[in-house]
């Protein structure tokens, strides 16, 4: 892991949010972000306790050593990979605790937002 680069920390055994990291990475003309499922982050970072919190939101441990989760992580990957306006916006009160609502919402039913989006991963030669 690049310590000069943001991690976006994700459950690597999710569609849906393989899907949400490659779209990021996608826009991420930078390289600012590295994306690592949690099952895969050493230890340390990894403690239990953030193992268990990254099986329920993902994660973006920014190049400052802080720890973003759910909603408020997300944003802070939408500002640096091109909709800053949008991700400031949604990050005032009261607009971010429907973001965090939100999340919450998709969050818990991952397998049906999956389904409702198609396939996680695009078969290969398409």
């Amino acid at each position: 892991m690049d310590p000069g680069r943001h991690w976006i920390v994700w459950d690597g055994r999710c569609g849906f949010c393989r899907r949400a990291v490659a779209w990021a990475l996608a826009r991420d003309r930078d390289r600012r972000f590295e994306a690592v499922p949690y099952q895969e982050l050493p230890d340390p970072p990894l403690t239990p306790a953030l193992a268990a919190a990254c099986r329920d939101a993902v994660h973006v441990r920014t190049t400052d050593g802080r720890w973003l989760r759910a909603g408020r992580a997300c944003l802070f990957v939408l500002e640096r990979v091109g909709w800053p306006r949008v991700a400031r916006f949604a990050g005032l009160p009261p607009f971010v605790w429907a973001v965090e609502a939100g999340y919450r919402i998709v969050a818990r039913n991952r397998p049906l937002f999956s389904r409702l989006l198609g396939r996680a991963t695009p078969r290969a030669g398409r």
